[in-house]
């Protein structure tokens, strides 16, 4: 019997796990999908000369993860590659905002908007130089951070205090106001913010916009030499190396409790798995506390608690295999890993409240992803392997660009989405679809269905709004990897941080655990198992 079973190997239950197995735990991790990684998976299915990402590709987060940089996954292969600069947003006249990894560079870029911007822009980078320790230790350890905390408000105290701490719960629309006078440095943080579900109008969001923006100026958005799944591969060589085992094509369908403690996992095919000391679930939230638990074992809040729990937006992604690179309009776009596709702010708004009335945005708001700038491992010489993806109401009502999306994402819908995606690039990158060899549309249900967390599509495990964030995550009152049964502990993205390639949900859960670790191994517990599995009765 293991000390622990893992349920998921997606990137933070292999954090989880690899952890465990420093400690000296013998570790179980059971998989659903017949390969691991989650939402960190590559393959060669839109031509076999280009290597794509599924789900993820870009991951600043990872690059600023003490979790993964305390893994040493450099010594199981993983390498990082940068392209030229970190992300370009163009508009339909030519002009471009740039984010580089050379602060002057940015604020070059943004001075082409508005003389003084790019001094503005070296403010704001002080302003995350003051707080980028403190800060970056409250979002990668469990809640509530307290030492982190703690030397976070004395860092905003010297950087202002309270009027500091307004600019981070401002909406990004404001704060970009406030701080440029040009449309450059607001689109920089507004498109970073939606790299979450953060309207330019949503409260907190400026702080979300300028987390992401400082990380692409620090820590660039780094992509796994080879592909996505190159990092997948780190973390499971470095699991299979201390011992532990892993299973795919394994769905778990119940946690077995048993006097009142998770005490394992029962599979789809029957199988029980057992679990000595505890058992941690890279499962989204809903997965957890409405499939895997029986409720009988949850108090009676949770299920109220889960009729609020609210996902972030649907997800819709096209991967290309492109003859050429992409014939920007804009220069500095040519050079950049990441683009953000929409006509200035004003249209990010526009998307926004087209969701929020659930509607099929007519002007959908692309990030877009140029691997082989960023990784020439990806494709061939003179060729791009390229992507975007955008946002979608889940409860679709109507489309805005009347065009008959209903929401069904049957065959016709997938294509009139997918070809709306491509006049949008058209409108920055004239002469675009001439160069398409092969496309792959990726709907919110095919998303779902290739990484079960991926419900509808959503990427962050839920809301990154303000009221599903700290103690209100993934439910009010918790904010915590424990759950109400002991034994068992959220790992997922639906727990504190939330969601990103960064490890932190797995390795919080996975240090609750080992604080538990003197507790007795449950071998009564595991007798009885073994009964009821000889008997055939249910768990």
């Amino acid at each position: 019997m293991p000390d622990a079973v893992v349920v998921g190997a997606g990137p933070n239950g292999l954090v989880a796990a690899n952890l465990l197995a420093d400690a000296g735990w013998s570790v179980h991790v059971l998989e659903e999908q017949p390969l691991p990684g989650g939402a960190v998976r590559h393959d060669r299915g839109v031509d076999p000369a280009f290597v794509s990402d599924l789900f993820s590709s870009f991951y600043p987060l990872a690059a600023a993860s003490p979790v993964l940089a305390g893994l040493g996954l450099e010594e199981h292969g993983l390498r990082w590659s940068h392209a030229p600069s970190v992300l370009a947003h163009p508009l339909t006249d030519g002009t471009c905002a740039l984010l580089d990894r050379d602060l002057d560079t940015t604020a070059a870029s943004l001075d082409t908007f508005a003389a003084g911007d790019g001094a503005a822009w070296h403010r704001l980078h002080a302003f995350w130089q003051r707080l980028q320790p403190d800060l970056l230790n409250a979002l990668f350890t469990p809640f509530p951070p307290v030492r982190a905390v703690a030397g976070l408000a004395l860092r905003l105290r010297a950087a202002g205090g309270l009027r500091a701490a307004r600019s981070l719960v401002l909406p990004v629309r404001r704060l970009g106001e406030e701080e440029f006078r040009g449309e450059g440095g607001r689109l920089l943080l507004a498109g970073s913010a939606l790299h979450a579900d953060l309207a330019p109008e949503a409260a907190g969001s400026g702080g979300f916009g300028w987390l992401m923006a400082m990380l692409g100026q620090t820590y660039g958005f780094p992509v796994p030499v080879g592909g996505s799944g190159a990092l997948t591969e780190a973390l499971v060589g470095r699991l299979r190396a201390r011992g532990a085992r892993l299973d795919c094509g394994e769905r778990v369908e119940r946690i077995v409790v048993r006097d009142g403690r998770a005490v394992g996992v029962r599979t789809a095919g029957g199988r029980t798995v057992s679990a000595g000391r505890a058992v941690l679930a890279d499962v989204s939230v809903p997965a957890l506390y409405g499939e895997l638990v029986a409720a009988e074992h949850l108090p009676a809040q949770v299920p109220a608690d889960l009729r609020r729990f609210q996902w972030d937006f649907a997800t819709f992604k096209v991967d290309w295999a492109l003859d050429g690179p992409v014939p920007w309009r804009a220069e500095p776009a040519h050079r950049a890993g990441t683009v953000h596709v929409a006509d200035g702010t004003d249209e990010l708004t526009r998307f926004a409240a087209q969701i929020a009335m659930r509607q099929v945005p007519d002007r959908p708001f692309l990030l877009f992803g140029q691997m082989t700038t960023a990784d020439p491992a990806r494709s061939p010489h003179g060729t791009e392997s390229a992507w975007a993806y955008t946002h979608v109401p889940h409860d679709i009502r109507a489309d805005a660009g009347h065009e008959g999306i209903t929401g069904r994402w049957d065959a016709e819908d997938q294509e009139r989405m997918a070809d709306r995606v491509e006049r949008q690039v058209e409108r920055m990158a004239p002469g675009f679809r001439g160069l398409i060899r092969a496309r792959r549309v990726l709907a919110p249900p095919t998303l779902q269905a290739l990484d079960g967390n991926l419900v509808g599509g959503a990427i962050n495990g839920g809301t990154t709004a303000l009221h599903q964030q700290l103690v209100f995550r993934p439910v009010p009152g918790t904010g915590r990897p424990e759950t109400a049964v002991p034994g068992l502990f959220l790992a997922s993205a639906g727990a504190h941080p939330g969601g990103g390639v960064h490890g932190a949900p797995g390795a919080n859960a996975a240090r609750a655990a080992l604080r538990g670790r003197r507790a007795p191994r449950l071998a009564a517990a595991q007798k009885v198992l073994t009964r009821h599995d000889r008997t055939g009765a249910r768990h």
